[in-house]
Order: C-alpha cells, then sequence, then structure tokens
C-alpha cells in the first residue's frame, strides 16, 4: 500500500452532471477524473484521484492542490477534508468536537451536515449530527448564527466514514474538457477572444486557436502569452495548438481592390475561411469568436449575419449578449485581463464609414475582386504553437530584446503616469503608446532607446516599428519585472520592489 497523503480533498460535481443518463454521467465523470489527473501533474502534484457516484476524492502531497482542482470544468466546489471512522452518532460528535473546537472559539458558528451517498445504509441522521455537534461546541463559542456564521462546520456522511470541513472553494462548473467535441477559436489576444474561449471550454469544447496576424510578431507575442494562460491554467486534459497565419499579403491586397467601406466584413469573412481550412484538417466542428452583438460597427446584427455566411461550419459566439465590463470582469477571472490590457491595437482597417448593414450581395461582389491564392499562401505558410509546451520565459523576440540598460541609452517607459511615478528608470520618459506611436518619427535618430511596459508586449510593438522605420530601438526583456531585477543589481532598485 503507498504511503497515506497529507492533503485530503473532496471534489464535488457540478449540476451539469447530475441531470445526466447513467451511461453519459458515468462517461463524463470519468473525464473529469483524468482530466483533473492531467492537472495535478502538470502542476508538479503528485496525487491520487478516486472515483465515486457522487464525489472524486483526491488525495495530495501539496495544499495547492486545491487550487488546481478548482480550475477543473465540470468541479462545483473543492474542500479540504479530514476522514475519521463513523461507527456511530457519539463517534461523530467527538471528532467534530476535536476539528473544530478551536475554531468557534469566541465566534458565532452553524454546524452543517447531510448524508451522500445510499442514504439505506447510512444509519447516522444529518439532524442528529447538526444538534449533537452544535451542543458540543457551544460552550467555547460566542453563539450559534444560522444564517450568517462566521465558521461553518461541515459534515458530510458517507459510507465508509465521516468527513469534515470548514470551507469551500468554488469551482466553475460547467462539464469536462473534451466531452463535447472540438472546436477552433479564432483569437486576437484582447478581452474577448480568451473570454469566449474560456466559456466554450466550460461547456465541454476542446479547442484549438486560429489567429490571424495583423501586427507582425509583437502581435503573435502577445496573443501567445495571453493564450498560454488559457492552455496551461484551464484546459487539462487536452494539449491545444495555435496557428499563426499572417495576414500581411491578405489585408493589403483588401486595402488595394475592395471598397472601404466594406473592410472589416471582408476581413472577418477572410478569416472565418481561414478557420474552416484549418478545422477541417484538426477535426473541429465549429468556429468561436469573441464578438458581442453592437459592439463595434462590424457586429451589428446585419453585419454579423453577412460575416456568418462566409462558412459552412456553425459560428458559436459566447459573448453575444455580453456587456464589455462583463467580459473585462471575467478576463480578471480566466487570468488573462492584464496581459490582454497590454496588446495593442493592431488592426489598421478602421474606415471613416464603415457599413454596419452590409448586404451579402454587395460584400461578395466586393470579394470576388480578391485572389483567392492570396490566403491560400498565406495558410500554407502558418506557424503551430503547442501552447502547453511554450517556456512563458522564451515567449519573446530576442533580436529585438536587451537585457541591460546601455550607457548614454534613451529609456521610454510606456506605463501609466501614475505607475510611472511609483517607480522608474532614472531619466526615463514616460509616454502611453498611442503618443509614442504618433511621435516616435520625430525623435532624434542618432539616439539609442529602450522601451519597457508592465509585461514586455507593447514595448515590442513599438520597438518593432521603430525599428522597422530605420531607429535603434529594443525591448527589454521581461517587461518591468526583467527591468526592476536590472537596477537592482546596478543599485537602482530595492529588493522590496521586486515583489510589485
Amino acid at each position: 500500500m503507498p504511503a497515506e497523503r497529507p492533503h485530503l480533498f473532496l471534489v464535488r460535481l457540478s449540476g451539469d452532471l447530475s441531470t445526466k443518463a447513467s451511461w453519459t454521467r458515468s462517461r463524463f465523470v470519468r473525464r473529469l477524473r483524468d482530466n483533473l489527473r492531467d492537472a495535478l501533474e502538470s502542476e508538479g502534484i503528485a496525487a491520487r484521484v478516486r472515483l465515486t457516484r457522487t464525489r472524486l476524492f483526491v488525495d495530495a502531497d501539496d495544499a495547492r492542490a486545491a487550487a488546481v482542482l478548482a480550475r477543473g470544468f465540470g468541479v462545483q466546489s473543492v474542500s479540504r477534508a479530514e476522514r475519521r471512522p463513523a461507527p456511530s452518532l457519539d463517534a461523530v460528535v467527538e471528532a467534530g468536537a476535536e476539528l473544530f473546537g478551536e475554531a468557534v472559539r469566541g465566534r458565532r458558528f452553524a454546524v452543517r451536515a447531510r448524508r451522500v451517498g445510499d442514504r439505506d445504509r447510512i444509519a447516522i441522521r444529518a439532524r442528529e449530527v447538526e444538534r449533537e455537534l452544535g451542543t458540543a461546541l457551544l460552550p467555547n463559542a460566542a453563539g450559534v448564527d444560522l444564517d450568517h456564521p462566521e465558521v461553518t462546520a461541515h459534515v458530510e456522511l458517507m459510507e465508509d466514514g465521516a468527513y469534515f470541513f470548514a470551507e469551500r472553494l468554488a469551482g466553475p462548473g460547467g462539464l469536462p474538457v473534451g466531452v463535447e467535441g472540438r472546436a477552433l477559436a479564432l483569437v486576437s489576444g484582447g478581452f474577448d477572444s480568451a473570454v469566449a474561449a474560456w466559456h466554450l471550454l466550460k461547456r465541454g469544447v476542446g479547442l484549438h486557436y486560429l489567429f490571424c496576424n495583423l501586427g507582425g510578431r509583437s502581435h503573435e507575442l502577445g496573443v501567445l502569452k495571453v493564450m498560454q494562460v488559457v492552455a496551461q491554467r484551464w484546459s487539462y486534459g487536452s494539449r491545444p495548438k495555435l496557428f499563426a497565419v499572417d495576414f500581411d499579403a491578405v489585408t493589403h491586397e483588401l486595402r488595394e481592390r475592395t471598397q472601404t467601406r466594406y473592410w472589416q466584413v471582408i476581413l472577418k469573412r477572410l478569416m472565418l475561411r481561414a478557420g474552416e481550412r484549418v478545422a477541417a484538417e484538426i477535426g473541429a466542428a465549429a468556429l468561436v469568436t469573441g464578438e458581442a452583438l453592437g459592439q463595434v460597427s462590424s457586429q451589428t446584427l446585419a453585419n454579423l449575419a453577412v460575416i456568418a455566411r462566409a462558412t459552412e461550419l456553425p459560428v458559436l459566439r459566447p459573448l453575444v449578449g455580453f456587456n464589455k465590463d462583463a467580459i473585462i470582469a471575467d478576463a480578471g477571472r480566466v487570468g488573462t485581463a492584464e496581459l490582454s490590457a497590454a496588446v495593442a491595437e493592431y488592426c489598421a482597417m478602421v474606415p471613416r464609414r464603415p457599413a454596419t448593414a452590409a448586404t451579402r450581395e454587395a460584400v461578395e461582389r466586393e470579394e470576388a475582386k480578391l485572389d483567392p491564392a492570396t490566403l491560400e499562401r498565406a495558410l500554407s505558410d502558418r506557424t503551430v504553437f503547442d501552447l502547453r509546451a511554450l517556456d512563458p520565459d522564451k515567449i519573446s523576440i530576442p533580436e529585438l530584446e536587451v537585457d541591460a540598460v546601455p550607457d548614454g541609452a534613451t529609456v521610454i517607459d510606456l506605463r501609466s503616469r501614475a505607475a510611472f511615478g511609483g517607480w522608474h528608470w532614472p531619466g526615463a520618459l514616460q509616454l502611453d503608446l498611442d503618443r509614442a506611436l504618433a511621435s516616435y518619427a520625430s525623435f532624434a535618430r542618432d539616439a539609442r532607446y529602450v522601451l519597457v511596459c508592465e509585461f514586455g508586449l507593447k514595448s515590442a510593438h513599438l520597438a518593432e516599428r521603430m525599428r522597422r522605420d530605420g531607429f535603434d530601438a529594443s525591448n527589454f526583456h521581461g517587461g518591468l519585472r526583467g527591468l526592476l531585477a536590472h537596477a537592482e543589481q546596478r543599485g537602482l532598485a530595492s529588493r522590496e520592489l521586486l515583489g510589485l
């Protein structure tokens, strides 16, 4: 027998699983078990995952397992628990008094007990446990509060014993990734596409990703960083790939040959066609986008209808009814909000008077002016990234980067004025990205520039643009953290700042 691991976790199943027929439920729960095993292994946590009809039990070597398990789609909640034998009501009460005695001292509490599993085989009644354990705990507590307790003593009675816990860590619910097939999500690095992907993963859809690059390698860098968070934190049980397609020639031809007012609608139709091609190769049954109705001119109801007609695959839009603030809030939960905020707006194809009610006939007349071979060439030259295999510290553009500030270089800090005021490299200039992009052409051309921002994304974009125009510009590797570490080595920042 293997040695008993120190941490036991109860994993409760999502309500979506409890409504399934027996065979389907069994299949889904087995997939959840396998996904959680992959999650723990990916995080370097040794654990054993056991399955019953109503619960998953995880014995782990590391308390971090709770947070990892709580990111599993199909998980309703997770609790660190203590298991004790339950031969009698007195034994359960004695164990509960021992485990919760200190926690309730001087505080108001409640006891919540329930029987889980085959109730006919569990002789102890939940109400009896609540009454007797509450009585045992009361002398040291400040009182009982069933509505708003400071401490809740939970007891789950099962056939093999009683499980005691004080807290529940909420999971995302939904369905285990992979039980609903596969789709291809179109992503841009912004808030919307990453959150849309997260919502489809939550419904059990395994995802791969297509990125149609409009902004060069720095745009690709930003998208990789954003989608790696989705892949490495939320895609357990799958190996998502990102297909990166350079759309530079496609957009050049679009600008040269079609009416300006239809650019955005046609561009999105071309992206869907690219997605349809990739989807056919990987066996994806649908395309996913982050479009929300009415959010921008290309996302009017009329335009969305015309865009969707570009492909025979269903186009899933999980955010279609979301407000922007709700999308950004979800991005915070996903863990992509700060990175997406740092991904600059790269699309230069924003006409002054875009079509808000394009007709299919008008759009198809404009599309007929394009050479289909241009898109085919872009697809054939695509790059494929295994998102879960990428080393986050190596997602960069080495030829653009420096890890030290050369003597005499001008440091341009693209963070906010408030962040700049907290700490900055001595002598650095503060500019937001929009101002820097608009004004760098007037910078001295005989100077050397080092650019920095929070994550090295906006600064990489600016460095790439400046180099393209003949400037000696570099991005500081590692963003603000990298610059702080360098400043500490030079005696220009304290170790405390490195915790920012």
